[in-house]
């Protein structure tokens, strides 16, 4: 009994520890379609290919304008998202200033301002790296109606001329790294850390 009881406090205290991030950050599960949050809310993503309306006419761009709009009065349920899908350098860029403010050696203050230029000219050249994303929320839907329901959304946004596709597991856990630590280099997202470590059968 005691040891049954001991067992069981281990356990307990072992799962605590493998929830404390996925509480943190309101993420229960990543299943093969969606982001199950602890609000009871099921997160379906819609990654949406920008267009560079820089190069379009103006009636071009009023037509853009216009089937969002047809998109958004025909369904009313849909939240947008807007991510960086790069890099952030601005931690790195006020380091950098901190540090030229403390250097007294004219030749390493230099080489922190070039350092800084170089960042400058990363991040100009990157600034249009963005994610745009279409969610759906689901509450209370049976798994039945969910996968005919998320088909519809996705053609209506085809039909409308938007270039979109359901974001899968790995999808989702890319999305997750660039918008909490802003990681786009990790080609594979482990599920816990240290998986990739684990070798089964030693």
């Amino acid at each position: 009994m005691g040891v049954s009881a001991e067992m069981s406090k281990t356990e307990k205290k072992t799962e605590k520890q493998r929830k404390v991030t996925r509480q943190l950050i309101g993420t229960r599960e990543v299943t093969d379609y969606s982001l199950d949050t602890y609000r009871g809310d099921r997160l379906v993503y819609f990654m949406i290919k920008p267009t560079n309306i820089s190069v379009l006419s103006e009636e071009s761009i009023s037509a853009r304008i216009y089937a969002l709009m047809t998109v958004l009065k025909g369904m009313a349920e849909l939240e947008f998202l807007c991510l960086n899908s790069r890099e952030s350098y601005e931690d790195n860029k006020r380091f950098l200033r901190s540090r030229m403010e403390q250097e007294d050696n004219t030749a390493v203050r230099k080489l922190l301002e070039q350092d800084l230029i170089h960042l400058d000219r990363i991040q100009v050249q990157m600034a249009t790296a963005r994610e745009f994303l279409v969610i759906i929320r689901l509450k209370n839907e049976k798994d039945s109606e969910v996968f005919p329901y998320l088909s519809r959304i996705e053609k209506t946004l085809r039909e409308q001329g938007f270039i979109a596709k359901r974001s899968g597991k790995e999808d989702i856990k890319r999305l997750l790294a660039v918008y909490f630590e802003q990681n786009v280099t990790t080609e594979k997202f482990e599920d816990f850390d240290g998986e990739r470590w684990v070798i089964f059968g030693e």
